[in-house]
Parts: C-alpha cells; sequence; structure tokens
C-alpha cells in the first residue's frame, strides 16, 4: 500500500493481529454426559477452525505463505460464519497478489461483522492494489467512521487521494495521520511528494528531512531530498546524498519503482537530471552487480 514502509510480513502480521482475531473462545460445554455421535457437531467444527486460522497466523510468522493459505481456506469451510476465518483467508490473498479473491473473502467478512474497521481498511487497501481509487476511498472512509484514530488508514486514504489528484484531500489526510503518530515518517515523506509537486520546494525539504531525523535508514526521503538540493545548485550535495541513498537500495534508481512509490513529474523530471549525473552513473554502474532486497516496501500495499 502504498506504502508503509515495512516488510510486507510485519503489514500482514500487523493486519491479522490488530483485531485479536483467533482469541476468540467458544462457549463452554456442558458436562454432562451426551448420547454418542459418531459426527463432529458444529460447534467442534467452528473450534478446529478457528484453531486452523490461529495455525496460520503462526505460520505467516516464518513466511510460511501456501501453507498458512490451505490453512486458512480449510478455516472458512469449518468455521464459515466466524468472521475471523474470512479475514485471514482474504487478507492472505491480498499479500499473494489475488486481489480479487482477497476481495471476495474481504466482502463475506465484513458482511458477518459489520462494524469491524479493519476489514474495511484491509479492503480500501485492496482496491488500491486493484486501481479503483474511489472504492478504496469509499471503504476506508467509512472505516475511520468506526475508527478515526488510525494513521496506516489515513495513511492509505492519502495516497488514494493522490492517485485520484485530489492533493488537498491527500495533503489533510496525510497531516492527520503525523498528528496521530509524530514518528510516522511514510506520511512526511509523501506530504514532501505533494508539497514538491505544488512548487513548495522549501515546504517539501522540511518534511523530507523531518522523515530523516525519524528515521535514518529509509532511503527515500534522502533520494528526494539529493533531488531536491541538485535542482536548486547544490550539486555536491545533492549526489553525495543521492549516492548514499541508492547504495541503501537500488531500486530507487528505476523510475517507474519511483512512480510506484507516487513520485510526481515534476520530481520524476529533476530525478532524471540528478541520475545523469557521471557520478550518479558511476553508483549505478557499480550497483548493477548488488542483487535488489527481496521485499517491496509496504507503502503501496
Amino acid at each position: 500500500m502504498p506504502k508503509i514502509s515495512v516488510p510486507k510480513i510485519q503489514w500482514l502480521l500487523s493486519v491479522l493481529m490488530c483485531l485479536g482475531l483467533c482469541t476468540v473462545t467458544l462457549p463452554t460445554r456442558s458436562q454432562a454426559l451426551l448420547p454418542y455421535s459418531p459426527k463432529l457437531d458444529a460447534l467442534q467444527l467452528e473450534q478446529q477452525g478457528l484453531e486452523l486460522a490461529d495455525t496460520a497466523i503462526q505460520l505467516v510468522r516464518f513466511q510460511q505463505y501456501e501453507a498458512a493459505l490451505s490453512r486458512a481456506e480449510l478455516a472458512t469451510q469449518l468455521a464459515p460464519r466466524r468472521f475471523q476465518t474470512w479475514f485471514i483467508l482474504g487478507t492472505l490473498y491480498i499479500q499473494q497478489q489475488s486481489i480479487d479473491k482477497g476481495i471476495a473473502s474481504l466482502q463475506t467478512a465484513l458482511s458477518l461483522a459489520p462494524e469491524e474497521a479493519g476489514i474495511l481498511f484491509t479492503l480500501g487497501n485492496a482496491y488500491f492494489q486493484k486501481g479503483d481509487y474511489s472504492a478504496a476511498i469509499a471503504k476506508l472512509e467509512a472505516g475511520l467512521k468506526l475508527k478515526p484514530n488510525s494513521p496506516s488508514a489515513l495513511f492509505d486514504l492519502g495516497n488514494a487521494h493522490l492517485k485520484s489528484n485530489r492533493f488537498s484531500e491527500a495533503l489533510a489526510s496525510y497531516q492527520k495521520a503525523v498528528a496521530q503518530d509524530k514518528k510516522f515518517w511514510p506520511a512526511l515523506n509523501n506530504i514532501g511528494l505533494i508539497k514538491y509537486e505544488q512548487g513548495d520546494a522549501k515546504g517539501a525539504l522540511k518534511s523530507w528531512n523531518e522523515a530523516v531525523v525519524i528515521d535514518k535508514e529509509q532511503p527515500e526521503p534522502q533520494l528526494a531530498i539529493a533531488v531536491a538540493l541538485f535542482s536548486q545548485g547544490n550539486k555536491d550535495q545533492g549526489i553525495k546524498l543521492g549516492q548514499a541513498a541508492l547504495t541503501l537500495d537500488s531500486r530507487y534508481s528505476d523510475l517507474k519503482f519511483l512512480e510506484e512509490n507516487l513520485w510526481g513529474k515534476t520530481l520524476i523530471k529533476d530525478t532524471q537530471a540528478l541520475f545523469a549525473s557521471p557520478q550518479i552513473q558511476a553508483t549505478l554502474n557499480k550497483l548493477q552487480t548488488t542483487p535488489p532486497p527481496s521485499e517491496t516496501p509496504a507503502k503501496k500495499e
């Protein structure tokens, strides 16, 4: 999404655990002797389904996604009336980029628990990945009515507005996210992206510098700062910062990757000028032999 910049597995676990999905307890069964029945009753099946869902979450911790998915699918068969099983299955489908299957499962979860904000937030994320930004906005706004103080949901809403070229709404959403979490650097980063496109390079640099202060290991705001400085004529400092950022993550040398991370036309154009410098070209040639990190930032997830 969009792009909360944490690894996928951390995003997925945070989604699955945010509602305490598998901490649901079933009614205590009577200890009286019951007539023997060779068939498992519905309560036992449901309990097994919830246990399988819990196992799926544990498998995610070890990045065993296929095993987790198969258990989650079975969990929905054993406990089809529990929103938790459908929520977990839908989230796993999205993590595996089976977006339509994920949306269908999440819609089932929502029909069972329409007041669960986490389902709406995850649906919004799924619609964003599908490119249906109006649906993403609708789901995220509905979730925020139930849980208005979620920085990640506010951030996702900002991204959906930004992709819809609604800069004022996007900026307001990012600012609300930062108001809820002062250390939420991805929102600060994207505030900088908007301000740069609006011609406010000073304001953009302020936001990017604030993001770097929060997390000095993040290459994106560092590269954005480098581009802005280079464009303003501070070429030596821009090149130095650009080399450092690209060394942290060479994927940011790909303009398409930058566009996917919501960089606007003005910033992309100025980035091309930085990348054309001989020093940056030499850095890129050196980095070509270095394999990129295995995970994409969750900024787009």
